[in-house]
């Protein structure tokens, strides 16, 4: 471990020494296991293989000023991992076997924590799938529920830089009625191509609208977006979009500030208007957006006139982060500390 360059890690996966699993068999969970290697063993005919049930979440462990390890609000995580879980008919995991599972893992690899004046974390990634096999379109009777952790830098090469994004309209990452709510794999496949179109024509991700009308903005890639409009803090409202853990954050930080906080369907018109526009979620944090792009129609949303983040987009990030990193007071108990 002496040898990982912290403060340029990548965002991907880098091997650690340990990982946790736990099978839903007969009725009942198991004991967590603990391994040592990548690899699972798995059924041919496994549900997740054939019918997509599977389901993961993401969020991370800091080491903090006084030099402890916390992980940031990790009770939403365990919640949505059921709530996944529930969406494609799947076992959901006791919030108390998650909680032993993600203290246990991040313990084991607690030498693969970042210091603290890095601005890396370890990602915690739980990932729950259907290991039963069945060859009928219908639900596993075992499932696997396993965690491991890799230590991550920014998500975005660029870090906290502004960014250009791309509207597309010629590809859907959920409909409203789907799973579009839930974080599950089939949703992220479905943003494959427009994703890496978009990095091959000079952006940094998609931003997909409404499946039914493509008038409104729903999701910027793997994350939520959001606008700044003079006193308010806006963010789409939708049955398709995946409930963001940071979004919600920022949220509760944008009312703290006195902020408006507005929850509501954002129509692509609107784009002209705001002062500033950004991504959010675990993995970024906040991206703010530079320029978007309608592929389309050709139009163009420019912001961040100087090349810097919006004021308060800035102030909102390093808010959460000095939040994240024990910089300030956890005033809203979001920061959970491994013993």
């Amino acid at each position: 471990m002496s040898n990982i360059d912290w403060k340029n890690l990548p965002f991907g996966y880098q091997k650690t020494d340990y990982n946790v699993r736990c099978y839903w068999r007969n009725g009942q969970w198991g004991k967590l296991e603990v391994s040592s290697s990548e690899t699972i063993n798995i059924h041919m005919a496994a549900t997740c293989l054939h019918y997509g049930q599977e389901a993961f979440e993401g969020l991370k462990a800091f080491r903090c000023k006084d030099g402890k390890v916390r992980v940031f609000r990790w009770e939403e995580n365990a919640k949505r991992l059921n709530r996944s879980a529930d969406g494609i008919m799947m076992q959901t995991v006791p919030i108390e076997l998650f909680k032993e599972a993600m203290e246990l893992v991040v313990n084991l690899n607690i030498g693969y924590v970042p210091p603290q004046d890095t601005g890396s974390s370890l990602y915690i990634r739980p990932l729950l799938i259907g290991s039963g096999p069945k060859v009928g379109v219908q639900p596993a009777d075992e499932y696997l529920f396993m965690i491991f952790v890799t230590p991550v830098g920014p998500y975005f090469k660029e870090g906290f830089k502004p960014v250009n994004v791309q509207i597309i309209r010629d590809f859907d990452r959920a409909a409203p009625l789907g799973t579009g709510h839930i974080k599950v794999g089939g949703n992220y496949a479905a943003s494959l191509i427009a994703g890496q179109r978009a990095h091959k024509e000079g952006y940094s991700t998609a931003i997909f609208l409404d499946a039914h009308d493509k008038k409104f903005i729903d999701e910027a890639g793997p994350a939520n977006f959001f606008a700044i409009k003079g006193n308010s803090y806006i963010t789409p409202q939708s049955k398709s979009i995946l409930p963001s853990i940071t979004n919600m954050s920022l949220r509760a930080l944008a009312e703290d500030m006195g902020m408006k906080v507005e929850l509501r369907s954002i129509a692509v018109d609107e784009l002209a208007d705001f002062d500033e526009v950004g991504a959010c979620g675990t993995a970024a944090v906040i991206s703010p957006i530079k320029k978007i792009q309608d592929r389309d129609t050709g139009a163009v949303y420019e912001y961040c006139p100087d090349g810097n983040a919006g004021p308060v987009s800035t102030k909102l990030y390093n808010r959460l982060r000095a939040i994240q990193y024990g910089d300030e007071p956890d005033k809203f108990g979001w920061m959970h500390v491994i013993e």
